[in-house]
């Protein structure tokens, strides 16, 4: 059986997940899931595609992510191991889709306007 892929991005961050048949390990950049994602709720923000539905213990989660902060990346990863998911068993769309995770997040930083000291924050009004 070979991989498969999946590309999931959030904020400025941007993953590629490889999903391949094994015994559950996982690896970001190189390091382990947990390691990497020093809090538990990031880990665990990025398996909710695997924990959902129930392949956990039965793919190797392989993740190359960069950009954003660790945030992003745990919800970059996240839509990456669902459309990987996808590929596996194209049945599992409609419990994926129910929980949301293959939604890509649209929300992004807005830009700062110039005359202002921030993207909506203005300088401070006076009358004189």
């Amino acid at each position: 059986m070979s991989d498969f892929m999946g590309t999931g991005r959030r904020k400025t961050s941007i993953a590629r997940v490889r999903l391949k048949q094994g015994t559950g390990k996982r690896i970001v950049n190189g390091r382990d899931l947990d390691q990497y994602f020093s809090r538990l709720a990031l880990s665990r923000i990025a398996l909710q595609p695997l924990i959902s539905s129930n392949v956990a213990d039965k793919f190797d989660l392989v993740a190359s992510v960069r950009g954003g902060g660790l945030t992003g990346q745990a919800g970059a990863i996240c839509l990456g191991a669902a459309r990987a998911l996808l590929r596996v068993d194209p049945s599992l769309r409609g419990p994926l889709g129910k929980e949301g995770l293959l939604t890509r997040d649209a929300r992004m930083k807005e830009r700062k306007k110039y005359g202002q000291a921030a993207a909506r924050k203005r300088f401070q009004f006076s009358k004189r």
